[in-house]
Order: C-alpha cells, then structure tokens, then sequence
C-alpha cells in the first residue's frame, strides 16, 4: 500500500484501490477527481503493473501533461512509458503502428480544419455546384458529425432518409461531396482530425487482429471526462475493453455541456447496461467553494430529470451569500462589475487573477472589455479574442476606416477582396504600384482602375470597389456613425456571409458584428445624451478614434495579474476565488435557441451548474433589464434558472430591492414572490420546472413625449436609470433637463434627444 491513500476520504480511497472490473466513478464538482485519477494509475504501477499495460484518456493535453506530471512526482519516472493522452493523439499513435492495414502509408498527413476546408472547397468548385449553397465550413461541420456518428459516405449515400433529407434541403450532391472528400484525402495519403477516431474504430473492426492486440495490451483502461465523449469514442473504448474489463471512467453529467461537439451524455448515463457488474462510486464531498455556492448548484441541477442522483456536500464554511445584480442595460452591468472588482480588490486585497466573468457568448465582452479599461483594470480573454480584435470586427472596421478615410492603404488591403469580388493579390499590387508610379492617391486608381491597369475582368471589379468605397464616404460624412456603419454593414456583403454561414462560428461572428453596430449606436446615444450646447460630434471618425485609443491598450498576458474573462463552456475544469455571470436573461441564458426541448434546456442548466460551480468563494450573478440588441435597446426578463436558487441563498440586498425603493422592484421579485405563495397553495406538478418560469415580462420601454417632462417628477433613462427632475431651460440645440439620476448623479441632457420615460413618483 501506498502511504499517500491516507490523504483521502473514504470514496477517493474506494476510487483508487478498487482496480479490477468496470467502475464509474461520479466526480461532482470540485470532488478531486484528478487527484483520485493520479493515485490510482500510481497505486497500479507500485502494485506491478507495468506502464505500457495502462490507456489513460483524457480531452486535453493540459489535463494530460498535468497528471501524468503528479503520477513521475509519486513513483519516479516509470509513469514516461504510460500511453495517456488525448483520445485523438493515443489514436493517431494507434495508426501510425498499424495505419497500413487500411491502405494509409508511413507518414501519413493530418489535416487542419484549414486544409480540410480548402480541399472541400476546390471540389465543390472542380463539380460545378453552388459554393453559397455548399459552403465549406458548413460541408466540413457536416463531414465531421457523420464520421464521429460513425456513418461512412457509402453507408450515407445508401440511406434514403439521409438522401430525402438533402433533397428537401435543396444539397442533393453532399454525398457526392462526402465521397469525393474522403477519396482524396485517402489518394493525398491523408486523415482529418475526425479520421483518427473514425478510421482507429474501422481498424478494429475489420481487423480482428489488431484489435486482439491491443485488447490485450491494455490491461487498464481509464478516461477522464467520460460525460463529453462521443459515439465514436465510446465505441472504440468499448472494443478495447471487452477482454479484460478493466475499465474506470470519470466524470460528472451534471457537468456534460458539449452536445454541440458531438458528445453523448447518454454513454455516461447508460454505462451500466453494458457492464452489468459495474460499480458505481459518488465523489460527493466538495472541496472547491463555500456551503451557499454548493447548496445554491445542488438546487439548480435537481431540476433535471436525465440524471445519476447525487448529493455534493461540502465540510467548507457557509461564505458569503450570492450577489445579484440588477442593471438598466447590459451598458451599467459592465460598470456595476467593474467597479464591484475594483472595490472587493481594495477591500480583500485580492490579486486580479482571483476573477473571472463569464458569459453565455462572445459578443457579450464588449461592455465588459470597456468597463475594466475605464478603470485601468487588466484583463484576458480565454478561448477568444478581444472584441475588437476578432477578424470579422477588424474586417468590419476595415470598411469603415476605409469610409473615413480613403487612403488608408491597410484597410484597402482587408477590405478590397472580402468578400471574395474576383481581386486576386496580384490585382492589389498593381493598384498600389500604379498609385506610387503615377503619384495619384489610391483611391483614384480604384475609381478609374481602367485607365490604369487596363481594361479587363479585374479592372472592372477594381472600379466596382472604388465605387463602393466612394459611396461609403459620402455616407459616413452625411451621416452619424450609427447610420453610416448601418449602410456600409448592409452594403458590404460581409453580414450576408456570414449571415449565410449557418455553422456555429458563422452565427457567433455574425452575433459579433451585430454588436458592433450595438457599439456604434451607443456611441451616437452617448454623445447626445451628454450634449449641452454644442452640436455633439456623432461621427464615424470620432468613433473610430475612440476604437483605435481603446484597443491600444495593451493586453494583459497569462502571466501578468488580470481579470480572466471567457464563455461559460471555456471555464470548464478551472475555479476562482470571485467568479460574475453575467447577462442571466431569457433568450440569453438559456439561449433562444436551447428551450424548444427538454434535452437541449436540460444541456443549458448543466452549463449553469458549471459556472456557478467555478465559484469558490463568492458568486455573484447579473442580469440586464434592456440589452442593446441589432442597434435597438430591447427589454428582457431575468432568466428562469435565478427562480431554481433559494431565496435565501441570496443576500439581503438582492432579496430586497423592493423595500428600499418600490421603483426598483424587478421581475425577478415579483415572480419570487409569486413562487412563494404558488407553493403554498397548490402542489406544482413534476417536471414543470423544465417548462418557461410564468414571470411577467418587462413592460418594454417606450420614451415619454418631451413636453411631459416637468421639474419634479420622476423619470427613467435607459443607461443612467431612475432619477428626479430638478431643472428644465432653453438652449441653442433645444429644450434641456438637468437630472439628478439616483446612482449616476446630475446629468444634462438635451430633452429632443434624451430617451426619457415618467414613472410614478
């Protein structure tokens, strides 16, 4: 026996020394299941076991690298010759061995998602058929799902349903696509990502000796993270193991949130029907978070119904109760973050690495980049850009800056060919040497891009882009920038691409221009509201200077001290001290598009588990009551899963807003309220949580005629909130109001301009 066992609570100690058969250890959040992982591969080697013997499987290379780092620190450097991974790098290692037997030769290629795309491209190209209709990222996400369901072209171009479906979908040659690509990628003596799953489990499956072979040197089989695996890695695991049945898998479903990648909750939910004699431990005990986060995520999770019944406890103090804010726009839930960090920073003397905001998706940053830069606070970005840096938005501010100012020989070059006009590189060089030997400015020799390069095919749509180019800067400087980046976004052609692009990546990109223009439109709101009696400056230039100023700032790296900011789904497995979830609202979290099914809101409230489980010692949570949304402000109403968690686990200023001031009394209140009694006087029936919580929806906001704001009343801005009236006159741009805003302070705002809605005193 190992003397470290003794570190461990009774179920890690059952988890590590419990080595033969088949084991399914539930690992709830912040349960150390790395650290059961670790000691039971150790406690296999110091028992005999030889290393080459033991598969450990996990997602990442990190996770690998890290345990296999503790295994060498426990028993020395016999933990090198294990074969622990990722599930594509043990396989492709797999292939290299014995990839000849399907015909692949020594060497063979891998290929990126780049050079995946690229080779569907030029074939959709060589047959003919339409590259809108068959665009290559959504041909590839296609290609990848079916390898990883485990369904070949032949097998796909014999199935009738798959065939009807493209029909209806007006794609009848995406067989002939998924054929063709996989011949070639085979004649280039190459494999895809997705290929080192699929062709691992035809190996074994044609092949009954390579198979035999490595049944029997793997005598142990662990993998980690089991709820995020997929049809075609279940499969090949299950072959593997059917000798020996040694076999322990780890994970948590309460935590399986990758349904858009492929993966099956159902292999960890229905593991035991495939080995009868399976063993099941629960890592119940949290080590990570305080009492009311841990209280707070087993009330959220018991609402599912697909799931292995567990209760996580935890020995850690009760800590702080969960903070819940309450914004007037997604605007002001940036500053109230921001200065909340800036000021528990202060009072906790807590390093800036103790942070985390995390959001549903991507284009939710903006505010947030924007409010920490305000306040001079360093931040990362994980598993994204910063807003202003992502392609799509640089490719956007290309066309503006190009608007703005048409010289600017770098925009040109971004914008001239994208989308795809027919410019090749060898066009653009031209334009630029004609521009330097002819000592005329650039965009001249666009405009007249004939009498300078010739006439032909390329100097026709060199002209039809200087033209287009031109109309954008008689727009922008007739215009204030909302208006003008409206036009050019439109006119463009890029919001068509990727509008058209139905992947993943194609609607976040396109969510992420859509809040650009979000951005524009504050801006023009902003410098109106602030106007006294000079005209303000809306335009796309100033704009653009206030763009270019803000992402100057210099990023903070991974080893400097900054705020770590990130989606939800990037969060998985890592924990801070202070962790904010941001933008809790309808539509938002859960997404629009996740609760039209049992199954897919059931996925959305796992992801919440995961992100308040990154708490450790206090959560606070977020929700705006109007969010900028297509360049118009729109109402929301709090999200249903803050109706999951006890009031009680929530401060008592979260729990009574309405008591200090009855017009801050949110949805989120009144349908707290109504809850309370509801359960009180009837019994609410199972599984009625999964339906849409009854909460009465934001009355939306609408402003109120300029001539029925008086001195004294009480009145609503959007971004600045509540306030009272305290003084109206006359000025050179119109009627004005001073207004004392209840958390902002006194504002001036021009009344014609100035959205301005009368509340009840």
């Amino acid at each position: 026996m190992i003397d470290f066992i003794k570190d461990l609570n009774e179920k890690q100690q059952l988890g590590v020394l419990k080595t033969e058969g088949a084991c399914l250890l539930i690992a709830g959040a912040g349960s150390g299941k790395t650290r059961v992982l670790t000691y039971r591969i150790a406690n296999l080697l110091e028992n005999g076991t030889a290393p080459w013997q033991i598969l450990a499987l996990t997602f990442t290379n990190k996770a690998a690298k890290e345990m296999r780092e503790r295994i060498e620190n426990l028993v020395g450097t016999t933990g090198r010759d294990l074969w622990m991974g990722t599930f594509h790098s043990m396989f492709a290692r797999i292939l290299r061995f014995d990839g000849d037997r399907l015909g692949y030769r020594q060497g063979f290629s891998i290929y990126d998602t780049d050079d995946s795309k690229s080779l569907i491209k030029n074939i959709v190209k060589e047959m003919g058929i339409d590259d809108k209709i068959y665009a290559a990222a959504a041909m590839y996400n296609r290609i990848s799902s079916l390898k990883n369901s485990l369904i070949s072209p032949q097998e796909y171009n014999q199935n009738a349903e798959f065939l009807s479906e493209d029909a209806i979908a007006k794609r009848p040659h995406f067989g002939k696509v998924y054929q063709t690509y996989a011949e070639r990628c085979f004649k280039a003596n190459a494999m895809d990502f997705d290929d080192l799953l699929y062709q691992t489990f035809v190996l074994f499956r044609d092949h009954k000796d390579i198979l035999h072979k490595y049944q029997h040197r793997f005598k142990y089989i662990l993998i980690d993270e089991f709820q995020d695996t997929n049809i075609a890695q279940y499969k090949i695991i299950k072959k593997l193991a059917a000798v020996n049945l040694n076999i322990c898998v780890v994970g948590d479903d309460a935590q399986s949130i990758y349904a858009f990648r492929g993966a099956d909750i159902r292999n960890i939910l229905n593991f035991e029907r495939d080995y009868p004699d399976l063993e099941i431990i629960k890592l119940e005990q949290n080590y990570r978070s305080t009492k009311t986060i841990v209280e707070a995520a087993n009330k959220i999770i018991k609402n599912n119904k697909n799931q292995i019944p567990k209760n996580v406890w935890t020995e850690n103090i009760a800590g702080e109760k969960i903070e819940l804010i309450r914004a007037t726009s997604d605007q002001e839930e940036g500053r109230i973050i921001a200065g909340n960090i800036f000021e528990t920073r202060a009072q906790k003397n807590a390093r800036l690495n103790d942070f985390a905001i995390l959001y549903r998706t991507n284009a939710q940053s903006r505010s947030m980049e924007e409010a920490l830069r305000r306040l001079n606070i360093k931040y990362r970005i994980i598993g994204g850009l910063s807003f202003y840096q992502r392609k799509e938005i640089k490719d956007m501010l290309a066309y503006f800056r190009l608007a703005v100012n048409p010289e600017d020989e770098e925009a040109l070059r971004r914008s001239i060919n994208n989308p795809k006009r027919g410019i090749g590189n060898t066009t653009v060089l031209k334009v630029f040497l004609a521009a330097r030997e002819n000592n005329v400015p650039i965009s001249k020799v666009t405009r007249h891009a004939s009498a300078y390069l010739g006439k032909g095919r390329a100097g026709t749509s060199v002209e039809k882009f200087g033209e287009l180019a031109k109309a954008f800067q008689l727009i922008a400087s007739e215009n204030d920038a909302f208006t003008a980046a409206k036009y050019i976004a439109q006119h463009s052609g890029i919001v068509k691409a990727l509008f058209d692009d139905e992947t993943l990546e194609g609607r976040a990109r396109y969510e992420n221009i859509q809040e650009l223009l979000n951005a524009t439109q504050e801006f023009v709101q902003n410098k109106l509201s602030e106007a006294t009696t000079e005209e303000p400056d809306t335009s796309l230039s100033l704009f653009l200077q206030e763009v270019a100023l803000l992402s100057s700032v210099d990023q903070a790296s991974e080893d400097e001290d900054a705020v770590t900011m990130m989606t939800i789904h990037a969060a998985k497995g890592l924990e801070f001290e202070y962790v904010y979830l941001v933008g809790m609202e309808e539509e938002l979290f859960p997404s629009s598009r996740m609760i039209t099914s049992q199954q897919d809101l059931e996925e959305e409230r796992r992801l919440f588990y995961v992100a308040v489980t990154r708490a450790k010692e206090r959560l606070t949570l977020s929700y705006a009551l109007q969010r900028y949304r297509f360049g118009s402000f729109n109402s929301c109403e709090p999200s249903r899963f803050l109706f999951e968690i006890d009031q009680e686990l929530f401060n008592a200023r979260s729990r009574s807003i309405q008591k200090n001031n009855p017009n801050h009394m949110t949805n989120f209140m009144r349908h707290r309220a109504a809850k309370e009694k509801e359960k009180d006087t009837e019994t609410t029936k199972t599984g009625s949580n999964l339906k849409s919580v009854n909460s009465i929806k934001n009355t939306p906001f609408v402003s109120s005629k300029s001539e029925d704001i008086v001195e004294g009343i009480r009145v609503e801005h959007p971004k600045f909130g509540f306030g009272t009236v305290k003084k109206i006159d006359s000025s050179t741009s119109g009627k004005r109001a001073i207004i004392g805003f209840d958390t902002e302070g006194d504002k001036t705002l021009i009344l014609s301009f100035a959205k301005l809605r009368v509340v009840e005193s």
